[in-house]
């Protein structure tokens, strides 16, 4: 039995076992509070999505759709191993559950059958939607695995639980096949190596120091596709650069909520438009004071995701 993390509390969880996060628009305070009770919590629920591509992905279990409003999770994950956080609170992703499957999470025993619907999942459980077609041929990215084991130990370290305390949707609803593509006593078994070490999360410092290092804080694996721009280095960013590579940031910039330009239209000349919408990026991740200047270091832009211009 935990009281539920707040918003600030799961951001920092996730972000210390070395994810990368993006916050999707007023997710800290979007839950379904009103509708029933939320907490005390007893495990992670783990699903698949059976949708294609990140914004559609994201949008959807933020808003839900007619039959069932959202935050349809608290979190999404990626194939790129990256968590986007939609709810905070109460939300409707779990359903009605099997009552001896809850006691076996609160215990920490092994799972019985899913064989009854009579129970709330959604008052007891965190939630995270993977992206996947759920077919058996969609592929699962050893990124995105990683990122499933990693927020599951991120919870379970805050709560003081075991692996056990990890589900999936199909050992909880009787009917549900999610997630389809791996086995759940596999990715338990992966959790609980995880919880033995330590945290990989960030230990302090700044956006790389400006000079190419990381300070301390975690850097994700660059995918093999899409292909992303490497980090130029701090010394490209100067008045008088201009090159299709702004462009690309300052479009991603816009993406991720951080563009502050006239019309919403990133231009290829370095100016103070993009300076300041690249500090918005890093006070988004986290970072302040001459880390966020909104000059790039190596951290925040390989976290950006510029797209090869």
């Amino acid at each position: 039995m935990a009281t539920p993390l707040t918003a600030s509390q799961l951001l920092k969880a996730l972000r210390d076992e070395g994810l990368v996060v993006h916050e999707v628009r007023s997710w800290r305070t979007h839950n379904r509070n009103s509708k029933g009770r939320w907490g005390p919590l007893h495990g992670v629920m783990i699903h698949h999505t059976v949708t294609q591509g990140i914004k559609n992905s994201v949008d959807l279990c933020y808003d839900g759709h007619a039959d069932l409003p959202g935050p349809l999770c608290h979190g999404v994950i990626d194939k790129r191993g990256e968590v986007h956080l939609v709810g905070n609170g109460r939300a409707n992703h779990a359903g009605l559950g099997d009552r001896d499957v809850l006691e076996a999470v609160i215990n920490e025993t092994e799972l019985p059958p899913d064989n009854a619907a009579d129970t709330d999942g959604n008052r007891h459980f965190y939630g995270f939607e993977c992206i996947n077609l759920g077919n058996g041929g969609d592929p699962w990215p050893e990124e995105q695995k990683v990122a499933i084991e990693k927020v599951s130990a991120a919870i379970c370290r805050a709560h003081k639980w075991s692996e056990r305390s990890v589900i999936g949707h199909k050992e909880w609803q009787p009917g549900k096949v999610d997630p389809r593509g791996f086995t759940m006593d596999g990715m338990r078994e992966r959790i609980k190596r995880r919880l033995a070490k330590a945290p990989e999360g960030p230990s302090g410092g700044g956006d790389g120091g400006k000079d190419g290092g990381d300070a301390g804080r975690p850097v994700p694996p660059k995918p093999e596709y899409p292909p992303y721009e490497p980090f130029p280095g701090s010394g490209f960013f100067r008045s008088g650069e201009r090159s299709a590579v702004l462009t690309a940031m300052g479009e991603r910039l816009v993406a991720e909520g951080c563009g502050h330009y006239k019309n919403g239209r990133p231009g290829p000349d370095w100016n103070e438009a993009h300076r300041k919408s690249y500090a918005a990026w890093q006070r988004k991740l986290g970072f302040s004071g001459k880390d966020a200047d909104g000059v790039p270091g190596k951290v925040s832009w390989e976290r950006l995701r510029v797209p090869n211009s």
